[in-house]
């Protein structure tokens, strides 16, 4: 729903003189952008932020698959006409004339079903050129909107007659630096995101990327300088650039390669089985390329370029869409002290054929009736809204690695898991169940069931599903991020709406804003998470770099909330140790964005620390308003929010491998008002190593003009949670 919305066409209105030369400038008039034609007809972009260059002069296009000339095509398998011109025809870089441009101002105010914000502003100039390509007789639109804080650009394919179906071999478009920055970035890959960031100049980053490169379940490193998108750069003069993108759809997802001689990134496409990076019928159009720039790093938390490049909700009724704060059988496996599987008796599982009552269980299976049980009780006395269970469908044994097909059916649980049973009991305490869809990355076998398997969640009482995506994935050769996969994680989205179903989804492509159209995409995971640290752990600094990354795109269920750090104390056999103080897990419930929020530890290591463990209780999980305090990648995030239809703010700070001293003035909260604090610090002696649950907890009087001086150790933080005093 549009609160404001205001619409302007003004024909040539932010361009310069020359015809061949467009000029657009933001709504605020600090950032420029310079469209042109080179000499050889090639679109060409730049962009500078307050008279600094942010982006040098760039092109843009793509390269088109050669088609085969000896063909044959249509009904009446005529021969292919035109054949002359095959190779002209993968053109879409050069040679173009520009044949018309538009300009406008779009300005509207929105609200978003859940959100950091209860209302968010769509301020933007927009520049549309359409160019010609003669030799071709065929044209395309490069549509750009410049935001405050931002550009955003896109390639645009209407129907025609010489462009209706196509293939695309590469996309060009370049991202020029203007220097050797410094990024924060992981590794370019196909099918994971999972990887630990690292810190470094352009320039260093091939000499980095061996080390960087870290074992997973399935993965494809495509370059020794690709890089993942959202990245994260600052500038020796003092701007944060970050590169992504937006409304990714039916095209493969982006990466960017690295020319690190000439220091420019260049789009990188996630190819599919048979090397082909996209087919394509028109009218169609590319995802939103985007770079958001500020001298100032909270304005790149701050930006909203994500969601506004992405269409409105597209879900007529979203009133069944709602955050979930959830607990869950998870922790206990991650760390190995329980089991997915139910037996140890077989290693070959034919579902529908291995019968279970015959088998003796293995004593460790986690998700049986009665720990089920035992969690909705914790749930439900401490007042969060649902219980995830893993491992409760039949198959557990032999999952992973085999590039099984038929690996699960959705529907068949355990015989130590009581369907019915859990429905009633959950129902009885008003807690929801959240189902687990693991697939292990065999997409056709979840497709094939999908409908049965969102229908057996409606009978039996679940409102959201965890899927995940773990391995190579079937049809085999296909990729985590490429077309085709794009297309199924949105496709499982939709379908999960028509049975009124959120869906949180890791191991899917990274997100670039759909949950704006689709806001039953309550979460995904698509980045190393909490469970490495049950793996050998994250880098110190993780935390503070995934806002400026990861989270640009969208919310991550990161499943913070680990209060017993030293993994051992849950298996022997386990010796990770999670890289974090007890407080600093308390702020990731405010750092860390979700409307989709866990408290990942067991019931019994909470219990151990019930004081600190209130703030989890208290924390809201959706926002009215959100204030960025402080922040500087792979340093520190401090952020405070205030909650959805309270004034109750909550802060959180997160801090890496230096610590980090807040000086904090709470000038946001009402000056007409009086607050209680509780803030939960860590301890003089705290460290994420040696001392992590050491944490104090202190009340105190606040008002608007209340300054605190808190203090982050390595690897820590606090949280503050902040309510009227009446």
């Amino acid at each position: 729903m549009n609160l404001k919305q205001t619409f302007t066409l003004v024909a040539l209105c932010y361009c310069a003189f020359a015809a061949d030369a467009q000029k657009l400038t933001s709504p605020d008039g600090n950032l420029v952008m310079d469209f042109s034609l080179n000499a050889q007809g090639a679109p060409t972009y730049e962009l500078t932020f307050k008279d600094k260059p942010v982006i040098k002069p760039s092109t843009l296009g793509l390269e088109l698959k050669r088609e085969d000339p000896e063909k044959k095509i249509g009904f009446e398998w005529t021969e292919m006409k035109q054949k002359e011109g095959v190779d002209r025809r993968t053109n879409l870089m050069t040679g173009f004339k520009i044949k018309d441009t538009q300009t406008s101002t779009f300005n509207e105010t929105w609200r978003p079903v859940w959100g950091e914000e209860s209302e968010i502003r769509n301020h933007y100039n927009e520049l549309a050129v359409t160019l010609e390509q003669p030799a071709n007789d065929r044209y395309i639109v490069i549509r750009f909107r410049l935001f405050n804080e931002g550009l955003g650009f896109r390639y645009e394919f209407p129907q025609q007659a010489n462009l209706n179906y196509f293939v695309i071999k590469e996309e060009h478009s370049q991202f020029a630096m203007t220097g050797d920055h410094t990024a924060f970035w992981i590794p370019g890959d196909y099918d994971t995101q999972e990887y630990d960031y690292t810190t470094s100049r352009l320039s260093e980053i091939r000499g980095k990327m061996d080390s960087a490169v870290t074992e997973n379940s399935s993965q494809y490193v495509f370059s020794p300088t690709g890089v993942q998108t959202a990245l994260m750069m600052k500038t020796d003069d003092g701007l944060y650039i970050n590169l992504h993108e937006a409304a990714l759809k039916d095209y493969a997802c982006m990466s960017l390669n690295l020319d690190d001689k000439n220091l420019v990134f260049e789009s990188w496409l996630t190819p599919d089985a048979r090397g082909d990076k996209g087919y394509m019928q028109t009218p169609c159009n590319s995802p939103w390329r985007t770079i958001i720039v500020s001298d100032d790093a909270r304005n790149i938390l701050a930006s909203r370029i994500t969601l506004n490049l992405n269409e409105p909700c597209k879900i007529e009724d979203t009133s069944w869409i709602h955050p979930v704060k959830y607990i869950g059988i998870w922790w206990d496996m991650i760390t190995n002290k329980g089991t997915w599987a139910y037996t140890n008796d077989v290693y070959s599982v034919k579902l529908g054929e291995t019968d279970y009552s015959q088998t003796k269980p293995n004593g460790t299976h986690s998700a049986n009736t009665a720990n089920v049980k035992r969690y909705i009780d914790f749930a439900a006395k401490h007042g969060f809204d649902a219980v995830l269970v893993e491992g409760w469908n039949q198959g557990w044994e032999d999952w992973f690695g085999k590039s099984k097909d038929y690996v699960f059916d959705f529907v068949t649980p355990y015989p130590d898991f009581d369907v019915q049973e859990i429905h009633r009991y959950a129902a009885s305490k008003g807690i929801e169940m959240i189902m687990h869809h693991e697939t292990s990355a065999s997409v056709r076998n979840y497709e094939r069931h999908l409908d049965k398997a969102y229908q057996f969640m409606v009978d039996n009482g679940y409102s959201s599903v965890k899927s995940g995506y773990v391995g190579d994935i079937i049809p085999r050769g296909e990729h985590h991020y490429g077309q085709w996969m794009v297309n199924h994680y949105l496709y499982a989205v939709t379908k999960a709406a028509d049975y009124k179903i959120m869906v949180n989804a890791h191991e899917a492509v990274r997100p670039t804003g759909l949950c704006r159209t689709y806001p039953n995409l309550i979460g995904n995971e698509s980045a190393r998470g909490t469970e490495y640290e049950s793996f050998g752990g994250n880098n110190v600094n993780h935390t503070t770099i995934l806002p400026f990354t990861r989270l640009i795109g969208g919310p991550m269920d990161y499943t913070p909330g680990i209060f017993e750090m030293d993994c051992s104390k849950m298996n022997p056999n386990n010796k990770s140790h999670v890289r974090s103080t007890l407080a600093r897990q308390l702020a990731l419930y405010v750092t860390m964005y979700s409307p989709l929020q866990m408290a990942a530890d067991v019931p019994e290591n909470y219990e151990r620390f019930m004081d600190a463990f209130q703030f989890i209780k208290d924390v809201a999980i959706d926002w009215d308003e959100t204030k960025y305090l402080e922040a500087e990648p792979g340093e520190y995030v401090t952020i405070a929010r205030r909650a959805k239809n309270t004034g109750d703010w909550f802060i959180g700070c997160t801090a890496g491998y230096n610590g980090h001293v807040s000086k904090l003035t709470l000038d946001f909260l009402d000056p007409d008002k009086k607050y209680e604090a509780i803030i939960y610090a860590d301890a003089k002696d705290a460290s994420w190593d040696k001392n992590p649950q050491a944490y104090t907890i202190t009340k105190k009087k606040v008002t608007n003009k209340t300054k605190l001086n808190l203090k982050a150790a390595v690897g820590g933080g606090y949280a503050i949670s902040i309510k009227e005093v009446k």
